[in-house]
């Protein structure tokens, strides 16, 4: 990838150039020194936390030496539930797994169904679905530096950072009905176009977020206490992270620009001009400076959605896929007992298979769908970025100090609805 579209996060850094704040560094003993190891469990959490996860932790005084997740706390079967149902009522099922991602668990699914059925998304559909997985981007970022915060002790940061998220929430609402999990991606486009008064109030949210983001870096980016639990804090390399299997903003963190939405552009995301942030070192500073800049550039991507949005449909105008107009249901019993068959049977997918990857908050979020011809899958797997970034906490974190930990597990932003599913 040419390195016009990427920016480094240092750019974003708002910070007095005289602080520099080197990491406290385990203490060397001498050979003669008795060592004991201590096994201890940190978790399962609770779920309001980053969710229902166990670390059993390996130490030697208060450095990490060894560590091992174990999830399945809060497992759903969403997988095999979904396979059970049909396409139609899938949606609502997959959207419940990254429960801060939901509208890209859908586009996932519906991304992978409408390759498989061959089914063109109208233009005015692929941007709204832009301007809405930009938007929950933004959430997911929210809640991923309140949280963080409030692990490092800024809880200040929390309260102001939830107040924008309901600002979000407030839109989503207005446009779909619901706050969360909104089933508003379909198979063929959206589930309704956007109301009157929607996008002057986008248009508020979207001019005042930048100088949001601008108060948190100026609360955040000239903190001791944050700059020394941060700077140079748990690095990992870039060769150690494409060995696991690491994306997103962890992989981008090292300097390496790969993001989905340019290297293999999908719903009309190459018709926008945005930057990729990048770090330098890979460690929890740059993790944290990568995600805030990220922030930035999705509202640019919602500015240019809202400029430059399509007229037309909303949704494909293949009755294989699409529900009549309502209007035609009072009218209509041709249409009345399609969309009955519809809703109740659902569609019939021709058998193939396919893989839909798109980019998540958390990196590469794909989901792979089988079919065999019936109106219900006969397989369904996500491939949930934070099952996969999960594998990095250990290496992370060995020969680190036990609160590092906690600092380093905030950067991973890893979300347990996502992995247990």
């Amino acid at each position: 990838m040419s390195t016009d579209v990427t920016r480094p996060a240092s750019e974003y850094r708002r910070m007095e150039e005289s602080i520099t704040m080197a990491p406290l560094e385990p203490v060397e003993t001498g050979d003669d020194v008795n060592h004991e190891l201590l096994t201890l469990n940190m978790g399962p959490h609770h779920p309001a936390t980053h969710g229902v996860l166990r670390l059993l932790i390996t130490l030697e005084g208060e450095i990490v030496r060894d560590l091992k997740p174990i999830i399945g706390y809060v497992h759903t079967g969403i997988e095999k539930t979904a396979e059970d149902k049909s396409y139609w009522k899938a949606i609502p099922v997959v959207e419940r797994m990254d429960y801060l991602a939901y509208f890209f668990n859908a586009y996932a699914f519906c991304g992978a169904t409408e390759t498989l059925l061959e089914v063109e998304v109208p233009p005015r559909a692929q941007y709204l679905r832009v301007i809405h997985l930009e938007l929950n981007r933004i959430m997911s970022h929210l809640v991923w530096l309140g949280t963080s915060a409030l692990d490092l002790g800024a809880m200040s940061m929390f309260w102001y950072c939830f107040r924008d998220r309901e600002l979000i929430l407030d839109l989503f609402e207005q446009s779909t009905g619901q706050r969360m999990h909104t089933r508003y991606i379909q198979v063929g486009g959206v589930a309704e176009d956007i109301p009157r008064g929607w996008a002057s109030k986008l248009k508020q949210f979207t001019d005042q977020m930048p100088s949001r983001v601008d108060q948190y870096k100026d609360l955040l980016a000239n903190n001791e206490i944050v700059l020394q639990r941060l700077r140079g804090v748990c690095p990992l390399a870039e060769e150690e992270l494409l060995k696991l299997g690491v994306t997103g903003p962890l992989l981008r963190a090292t300097g390496n620009p790969w993001d989905l939405r340019k290297a293999t552009p999908y719903c009309s995301y190459d018709h926008f001009d945005f930057k990729i942030p990048v770090g330098t070192e890979g460690d929890n500073w740059d993790r944290f400076a990568v995600r805030v800049a990220e922030i930035y550039e999705s509202v640019k991507i919602i500015e240019q959605a809202m400029d430059g949005l399509p007229e037309g449909a909303w949704m494909t105008d293949d009755r294989k896929v699409a529900l009549p107009p309502r209007h035609e249901l009072a009218t209509s019993m041709e249409a009345l007992i399609h969309h009955f068959k519809l809703v109740t049977e659902g569609f019939r997918v021709p058998p193939g298979e396919v893989y839909f990857p798109i980019e998540s908050p958390r990196g590469e979020l794909a989901c792979f769908v089988r079919s065999d011809g019936s109106s219900k899958p006969a397989r369904v797997h996500m491939r949930d970025p934070s099952f996969v970034n999960l594998q990095a906490t250990a290496p992370m974190t060995e020969g680190s100090y036990i609160a590092d930990l906690i600092a380093t597990l905030a950067m991973l932003d890893p979300v347990l609805g996502g992995i247990d599913r």
